[in-house]
């Protein structure tokens, strides 16, 4: 099955995939939250899918806005150095565990949304990635039950403002800039999905493949990641975690390639389908 979280006038809501053009809204219990984190919360996720889907009522996918896959996560852990050859292109030594650091709901956009270059900078950057989505809630877990505690997988662009990275030894300010973090198009289950270390990702600029790399590469498995995350802190159903870029970022080139308004980038995953978002320059 294939999730989405859309805007349709001043509704948000959750929807199950039919086809690639249309799909089913899914009810979603009351509470707090976006209706995707209260269906995970509830472990109601896949049974709504399937009641949506057995009702005759579609949309069209291009008759709603889609959100941010999830709206708004408890956490959005993001790792680095997780690939040999990005740690490479940019002079770096592997470490025992990957590196991680945080980002804010509020630098998410969904697929289709712009993604913005802030006025302060002209250095951002792209970094194609997997990223997993926690279906329930996960503490002290051990790698071998780690998959059994995800909902799904989707893509992911860490967009970077790579000037703002380097202010000091923490990378968090050139990560959080507001709508640098592409997430979508949808959830896929596991089950559809499949094994996610058979699977290729390829990142394109305006058509031209930028970043290509099997997630089998990962140095870190995602399992240990979930593993060491659940030890920190308990992770929450809707949680999300980045599994970190391959080589091929612009701003380890030579001559340095950075994104520019009017620009088109596509994180495409096998099974998973094309993130795509234009780039504008920030307005205000």
């Amino acid at each position: 099955m294939r999730f989405i979280s859309y805007r349709a006038g001043h509704k948000k809501a959750a929807g199950v995939m039919d086809g690639d053009d249309r799909f089913a809204p899914v009810a979603a219990p009351a509470g707090e939250g976006s209706a995707l984190r209260r269906l995970l919360a509830a472990d109601a996720l896949r049974a709504a899918g399937a009641a949506a889907l057995a009702r005759p009522d579609r949309i069209a996918l291009d008759a709603v806005a889609l959100l941010p896959l999830i709206p708004d996560p408890a956490a959005i852990w993001c790792a680095a150095g997780t690939y040999r050859a990005h740690l490479a292109e940019g002079g770096h030594k592997e470490t025992s565990e990957p590196p991680w650091f945080l980002r804010v709901a509020e630098s998410l956009c969904a697929a289709g949304d712009p993604i913005v270059r802030p006025n302060v900078s002209n250095r951002l950057d792209f970094e194609g990635e997997l990223a997993v989505i926690i279906g329930k809630r996960t503490r002290h877990i051990a790698e071998a039950d780690a998959m059994a505690h995800v909902a799904g997988f989707t893509c992911f662009n860490d967009g970077s403002i790579r000037d703002w990275q380097v202010h000091s030894t923490q990378i968090t300010p050139g990560k959080n800039f507001a709508s640098t973090g592409a997430l979508g198009p949808w959830l896929v289950t596991p089950d559809a999905f499949g094994d996610p270390y058979e699977k290729r990702l390829e990142t394109r600029l305006n058509g031209a493949i930028v970043q290509s790399a099997s997630i089998g590469e990962l140095m870190f498995t995602i399992e240990r990641m979930i593993a060491y995350l659940s030890t920190i802190c308990p992770l929450l159903p809707g949680d999300v975690i980045a599994t970190g870029t391959c080589a091929g970022v612009g701003n380890r080139r030579t001559p340095q390639l950075f994104m520019q308004p009017g620009d088109r980038i596509e994180v495409e995953i096998e099974g998973l389908g094309i993130l795509v978002n234009p780039i504008v320059q920030e307005s205000d």
